[in-house]
């Protein structure tokens, strides 16, 4: 097993080219998807091999995580370990249990305050207008899920650009967005080298919800001066959502004034995205690859080692 247990652990490094790459050089919508597929895949790994640490690292103590059949002396010995691996395991997998909790919980809260407060609320079709002072506009998912836009962000807009308003978070909508971001917050939570992820993904997938809305109502102009006022007048979400964030406006508002990005699968490999995919998705291939060998090589040790 040695050291393909603690590869997955650092090989989310692999990543971080092709983040900051993938923004620019790719469609939002493959970016965002591309994007949290490394993500999950890197950070389930790094998981297995957390877990897999636990194992091999408590192996010699008292009250160890092998089952009762494997808790011969014998089988014990045969056991790789590494006490000071094992106990710094445990830890990890505490934090990690508990800061993936927490992020669940507080995404789960946040949608059950704002379902419970569209209760008595007036709204056309999918759109639920609240009165509210503070300007603002996000897209909640849920069954069926709903665009929650306060009066006073419909009053900083022209009619014109309510249309823009609306498709944008409609397209939030439609592309599970909320699952998106939720899939590489926890993945962060699992593995903190993910993390420069998130705020890539926050743009593309702002980014991506930009495109449809220009595509809907036709004017990219119209759909760039509706992104940038509402970011100006915008307030953060009561309660704060994650699935909310605005992403950085200067940019998105930039883009949307350029001409539509190529939807192309896969950036050219003679390219400096197309060598940060290849490396991003090396690196993956290699995290599961040891994360599998260093599972398969404990099976197979306790396999032997077990008494009949």
């Amino acid at each position: 097993m040695g050291v393909f247990v603690y590869l997955p652990l650092v090989l989310p490094l692999t990543a971080l080219p092709i983040a900051r790459l993938a923004e620019q050089h790719l469609h939002p919508r493959r970016a965002a998807r591309l994007l949290t597929t490394v993500a999950v895949i890197l950070a389930s790994c790094s998981l297995v091999c957390l877990g897999l640490l636990v194992v091999v690292g408590t192996a010699q103590l008292p009250g160890n995580p092998l089952p009762d059949g494997w808790s011969d002396d014998e089988v014990r010995e045969a056991v790789p370990h590494d006490a000071f691996a094992g106990k710094a395991s445990i830890l990890a997998l505490v934090v990690v249990t508990a800061a993936c909790g927490f992020t669940v919980h507080r995404h789960y809260r946040f949608r059950a305050r704002a379902h419970r407060a569209l209760a008595g609320l007036r709204g056309d079709d999918d759109v639920a207008v609240l009165p509210d002072d503070v300007p603002y506009a996000y897209a909640l998912p849920g069954s069926p899920g709903r665009v929650m836009v306060s009066t006073a962000m419909l009053a900083s807009l022209e009619p014109a650009e309510h249309r823009a308003l609306f498709a944008h978070e409609r397209a939030h909508l439609a592309g599970r967005h909320h699952r998106l971001l939720l899939a590489t917050r926890l993945a962060g939570c699992v593995n903190p080298l993910l993390w420069p992820l998130l705020g890539v993904l926050v743009y593309s997938t702002e980014r991506w919800a930009d495109e449809e809305a220009a595509r809907v109502t036709g004017d990219r102009r119209l759909t760039a001066r509706a992104v940038g006022k509402a970011a100006l007048v915008s307030r953060p979400v009561p309660g704060g959502a994650a699935f909310a964030a605005a992403g950085p406006v200067p940019r998105r508002v930039a883009a949307l004034l350029g001409p539509v990005p190529p939807d192309r699968g896969w950036p050219p490999a003679l390219t400096p995205a197309g060598v940060a995919a290849l490396v991003a998705a090396a690196g993956t291939t290699v995290s599961a690859l040891s994360a599998l060998n260093a599972a398969v090589a404990l099976f197979l040790v306790l396999e032997a080692a077990t008494p009949l």
